[in-house]
């Protein structure tokens, strides 16, 4: 299984990163809107991706710890072209836990895959994924922390768990 280095933390102005994106010298890689359907399973957590560009849906399989410090992450992907046949599937057999809704604007640092998310009823929020592809474990942690710093995040509020955990906020019925 892959391995990568994660991060969370609830922000209230992803506009305000630019500038320190910017200066980090990360590379815009676009936006994308995804919905990700968590299905039942006895261990770790299974969702499938859809995308809104083509050719981007993935079923993946990861565990990880739930605590708000940076912590691993071990995954497997599985591009799918048929998406609409594997969730009918996965829903008869495992059952829907929660779905999903967010835009996801991609920035690049290196082996850092810096996400600004805007997840449907949950808020806004910054996640750091440093993908371990060939260099040591230090190397990758000097990486990560160096993004984190560079972004500020220490001062934001750590998330701990997946969004498909996270409770969603109803919106007032004047809003």
């Amino acid at each position: 299984m892959a391995k990568n280095l994660e991060f969370k933390v609830r922000f209230d102005s992803l506009d305000s990163l630019q500038s320190k994106l910017k200066e980090l010298k990360a590379t815009h890689c676009g936006t994308i809107n995804q919905v990700d359907t968590y299905f039942e399973n006895p261990k770790g957590r299974l969702k499938l991706r859809e995308t809104d560009k083509s050719g981007e849906d993935w079923l993946i399989y990861y565990e990880r710890p739930n605590t708000l410090e940076s912590r691993y992450s071990i995954y497997q992907l599985c591009k799918i072209d048929e998406s609409s046949v594997l969730k009918e599937l996965l829903t008869t057999a495992l059952g829907i836990k929660t779905i999903i809704k967010k835009q996801r604007v991609l920035w690049m640092y290196q082996n850092t895959r810096i996400h600004l998310d805007t997840v449907v009823d949950l808020g806004e929020f910054v996640e750091l994924e440093t993908v371990f592809q060939g260099q040591s474990e230090p190397d990758a942690n000097i990486e990560h922390n160096h993004v984190k710093t560079a972004l500020g995040l220490e001062a934001a509020e750590p998330i701990a768990v997946s969004y498909s955990e996270l409770p969603k906020h109803k919106k007032a019925e004047n809003e």
